[in-house]
């Protein structure tokens, strides 16, 4: 007697570096993983575009693709959820590039249900559902990372706005006087708080690598300084960590939020950043609605866009 095969999403996660795709089960379990690079700088978007072709290809010869009811893509930004579009700002080929139609036409997906989000929205999708902002009913989580990316949810449910931008974070001004920022502002938050930003403050104010000249210069290596009681290093993570808090208890103060999670490369640094988020969150989460605003380090690490990808298309309560 045959049996039906269990149902399960294919998921995507269109990055800068890389594109990931799994099987996700109903219950938020990746039952597969795979990725190709990302040819970010190829001139041609179908050059592009092969490599999430390749994904699919491969995880549909795994035997729970048969079970696939939904495909869930998350993709860097901006994204255009009406449209089913994109155009990540580090693949210049993709503007206005119309993934979801190409995707449904693949031959593996023959016209499956294919769902866009853009990656910090399918984040947030998936700390809702299966991480740390699990049980709450107004969240923000963060990716703070080379860039910084938000996503809401209000009201139990992940708020993607009309486009798939809601909660776009990184690009609120947070300094007046400060850098003009490539998407066209000056001051953004992502200006004082992303990893790139962190490094490039501390070497402006004297820090050097403690690999010496041939070392790396990144959040990481500033993090490194930072734990041997290097005060520039100390004081990066910590202007960082003020800015966040004011983004966060601005977003806060207009929607009334539980929670805030941080996730992304920058988040290794732990309590580097953490412990000064949370002490700067006391000035600038004054009111009484906001004092309560908790703040909590993401659960599904790299898993994390594909599970959203996931909730996307599952959309579960």
């Amino acid at each position: 007697m045959s049996t039906s095969p269990a149902p399960c999403v294919a998921a995507i996660d269109i990055g800068g570096t890389k594109i990931a795709g799994g099987l996700v089960d109903p219950d938020g379990v990746l039952l597969h993983r795979i990725e190709r690079p990302t040819k970010a700088k190829a001139p041609d978007p179908d050059e592009v575009f092969a490599a999430v072709a390749e994904v699919v290809a491969v995880l549909a010869e795994h035997e729970p693709w048969a079970g696939v009811t939904a495909v869930g893509v998350g993709s860097a930004g901006p994204v255009d959820i009406g449209l089913g579009t994109v155009s990540p700002v580090n693949i210049p080929a993709w503007r206005g590039f119309p993934v979801v139609a190409r995707i449904r036409e693949l031959p593996q997906v023959d016209g499956l249900p294919t769902v866009l989000g853009g990656d910090a929205v399918a984040m947030t999708a998936a700390e809702h559902w299966r991480g740390a902002a699990r049980g709450y009913a107004n969240a923000i989580c963060l990716v703070v990372s080379t860039g910084v990316g938000a996503g809401l949810v209000l009201d139990g449910r992940v708020y993607p706005g009309p486009t798939g931008n809601a909660g776009h974070l990184g690009h609120i001004t947070v300094d007046f006087e400060g850098e003009p920022c490539p998407c066209g502002s000056r001051g953004c938050l992502e200006r004082v708080a992303s990893g790139t930003a962190i490094a490039s403050w501390a070497l402006a104010n004297g820090w050097r690598s403690p690999g010496g000249p041939d070392g790396a210069v990144d959040a990481a290596a500033v993090a490194e300084s930072a734990r041997a009681g290097d005060p520039v290093a100390v004081a990066a993570f910590d202007r960082a960590a003020r800015a966040l808090a004011a983004g966060i208890a601005a977003t806060a103060t207009l929607v009334e939020l539980d929670v805030a999670v941080l996730g992304g490369g920058v988040l290794r640094a732990g309590e580097l950043l953490l412990a000064p988020l949370r002490h700067h969150l006391t000035t600038y989460a004054a009111l009484p609605f906001t004092q309560g605003l908790q703040v909590r380090a993401a659960e599904l690490g790299t898993d994390a866009g594909l599970i959203g990808a996931a909730a996307l298309a599952l959309d579960p309560a």
